[in-house]
């Protein structure tokens, strides 16, 4: 494990000189705000912990919103954007309805960045990438830097919402399919998976398996049965793991254990020695080895086709085009 362990480091330090090379092709950079606007980051980490320590489940919900935001039409902040005549937002499309939470936490962070800057210098689309990595430490995760430079962009799209963010219900082909969709990795697709060690689902994305799936706990099943049916009750909800408001290893042990709670969860172990089953293993056993890993995947998923330079705009109200 210690030799594994050192191969780690230097895949992460190699891996973190590559997306270095992705970040200045790109634009990006660790230190963008440096000069901008110093009281920045600090501004956003502020907001952020005093938003999860009124309601610790924020943290899972500012760390989706960066995922749903960059897996449609990449990291440019088309997630928050309203509907308006001209185009049918994201908000409303199958995996955000009714679950995308935490749009009132960007708008405070919006309003603390503009005052701290004197000045709209900060785009949406950073804030909601910082503001999902001080959510992981905020739940006791390790910090990570996030690469900056990103503008915000002026339409959203219903359809591609539907179309690109990974289904609860999807089989391992299609997880895998979809993550390389994006020019993401099979690591990638496990190590960030692991985003559902915080936070709940509502009933109607695990009831299926609950009630349907062969490869899970019996007593895990029979324990949610009465809390979500066969029919109705499609907005209760469960936790994710054993600690939903803790960012560790909790996810995977449930995997080995049959315990994840969505479908598409289950589906990256097996235990029959599959590509992603060992994987699985090892950040069962390893804090360290998830938190670095998932690091370089976060800063990997958050350089996919950014605005930058001239591209976009820097919105004033993120919930709208200037």
């Amino acid at each position: 494990m210690a030799a594994y362990l050192s191969l780690l480091a230097w895949l992460h330090l190699s891996l973190m000189a590559l997306v270095a090379m992705g970040a200045t092709a790109e634009k990006l950079s660790p230190d963008f705000y440096d000069k901008v606007c110093p009281k920045a980051l600090p501004t956003i980490k502020t907001v952020v912990e005093q938003a999860i320590g009124r309601e610790p489940r924020i943290g899972a919900s500012l760390l989706r919103l960066h995922f749903h935001d960059c897996f449609v039409n990449g990291c440019d902040a088309s997630v928050l954007l309203d509907d308006t005549p001209n185009f049918t937002g994201e908000k409303t499309a199958g995996p955000n309805k009714k679950s995308a939470r935490g749009f009132e936490v960007v708008d405070q962070i919006k309003a603390a960045v503009n005052s701290a800057c004197n000045d709209n210098v900060v785009s949406c689309a950073d804030i909601l990438a910082i503001a999902a990595r001080d959510s992981v430490v905020a739940s006791g995760g390790q910090s990570y830097k996030v690469l900056l430079g990103r503008r915000d962009s002026t339409t959203a799209s219903k359809a591609a919402a539907n179309k690109n963010i990974p289904s609860p219900f999807l089989d391992f082909s299609g997880l895998l399919s979809n993550f390389q969709s994006h020019g993401l990795t099979l690591e990638d697709l496990v190590v960030l998976s692991g985003a559902h060690t915080i936070g709940v689902a509502r009933c109607k994305n695990f009831r299926s398996r609950i009630h349907n799936d062969t490869n899970i706990d019996s007593e895990f099943a029979a324990s949610l049965h009465q809390s979500c049916p066969v029919t109705e009750e499609d907005d209760s909800v469960s936790s994710l793991d054993g600690s939903p408001a803790r960012f560790d290893t909790g996810y995977f042990n449930n995997l080995l254990q049959k315990k994840g709670l969505l479908h598409s969860d289950q589906e990256l172990y097996k235990g029959d020695g599959g590509a992603s089953d060992g994987l699985v293993k090892f950040y069962s056993g390893s804090s360290e080895g998830f938190w670095i890993d998932f690091g370089v995947s976060m800063i990997k998923m958050g350089n996919l086709s950014p605005l930058t330079g001239s591209q976009g705009e820097i919105r004033m109200d993120c919930r709208k085009v200037n």
